[in-house]
């Protein structure tokens, strides 16, 4: 992290090739995706659709370690890969996605819920494979230092470079990160333009005539411009609109790590319970209550003794009794 910091503090130099021309930067970025083993069959589809959206990425066999992880750094290194998407999955039932920036860090883990795939979704949306989304953002990302860092890590490995591999001049669809109840919702639209027919464009002006006045009809015609775009040569009117493909899910942020998989802690979410926990708990409640079944059947039956009410015990006799009486 030093080294980082070093080279972060140094001021900007300019290159230039011989002629004098300053020379652009170019935005180098290469995701390396892969799981660990026990992962289930919609935590494949997901890294399938991930590695389908993103063209820059390059997929690899599964890790056979869970524990090890900085061998992720060796693996990045080898593929020449300076961002690591990685699924950890475990019981079979839960995914956790770490990203990590390799080799000098950060890395942020998450805890992924709610997860719905391309497959399972039947969206009518598509995009053409290999194009640029469009990365739209929350204003809650810039409300906290941690949320920063989180949107600087998500753009480096969702946001497609200009000129990478496999990649088409186009930009055709829309990635969503919304921040709600301290979560993460990504989901993924296409953006979609129609053409605007003049029978749109009469009835359009015929309600707006008559349900706004003058002022409203300025107004509303201001925003058609603004959503419309008009086709060059053509003259036409075009109506953009989004349409959600998927893969939908929500990432819950646990811990943030200094290093690549590894390093002192620099944030950590208070508010993140366990789904391990959450399942001991369902488990505590069932045992309550069963144990409270128990103990009422116990009660009624030391009632049920008291009385001689019990099938297969006999009564003592009482004192009114024949056999007691005329003994």
């Amino acid at each position: 992290m030093a080294a980082v910091y070093k080279s972060l503090s140094k001021p900007p130099k300019k290159e230039s090739n011989t002629n004098g021309v300053p020379v652009k930067k170019k935005n180098k970025q290469r995701v390396l995706i892969l799981s660990s083993r026990g992962i289930t069959h919609r935590h494949r589809h997901l890294l399938n659709d991930l590695y389908a959206l993103l063209p820059h990425s390059r997929k690899d066999a599964k890790l056979d370690t869970k524990t090890k992880l900085y061998q992720l750094n060796e693996l990045a290194d080898l593929y020449n890969c300076n961002n690591v998407l990685f699924f950890e999955a475990r019981k079979g039932k839960d995914l956790y996605i770490w990203m990590s920036k390799a080799p000098n860090g950060p890395t942020i883990k998450y805890h992924l819920q709610n997860l719905h795939t391309t497959s399972e979704l039947h969206f009518p949306g598509n995009c053409l494979r290999g194009s640029r989304p469009i990365l739209s953002f929350d204003a809650t990302f810039t409300t906290s230092p941690h949320l920063l860092l989180i949107k600087e890590l998500l753009t480096h490995i969702f946001g497609v470079p200009k000129g990478a591999r496999k990649t088409k001049p186009f930009v055709d669809h829309v990635m969503g990160f919304t921040i709600a109840d301290s979560k993460i919702w990504i989901r993924c639209f296409e953006i979609r333009e129609t053409a605007v027919t003049k029978a749109q464009q009469q009835q359009q002006q015929q309600s707006s005539n008559n349900e706004e006045g003058e002022e409203n009809k300025n107004k509303a015609s201001k925003a058609i411009k603004k959503t419309t775009g008009e086709k060059g040569g053509g003259g036409g009117d075009t109506k953009i609109s989004l349409i959600e493909i998927g893969p939908r899910f929500i990432l819950t942020p646990i811990v943030i790590l200094e290093g690549s998989f590894g390093g002192p802690v620099i944030y950590e979410n208070k508010e993140f319970v366990s789904p391990n926990q959450v399942r001991s708990e369902l488990r505590l409640s069932k045992a309550g209550r069963y144990n409270q079944r128990s103990e009422q059947r116990i009660e009624r039956q030391a009632k049920k003794g008291d009385l001689g009410l019990r099938t297969g015990q006999e009564r003592p006799p009482g004192e009114l009794e024949d056999k007691v009486l005329f003994a």
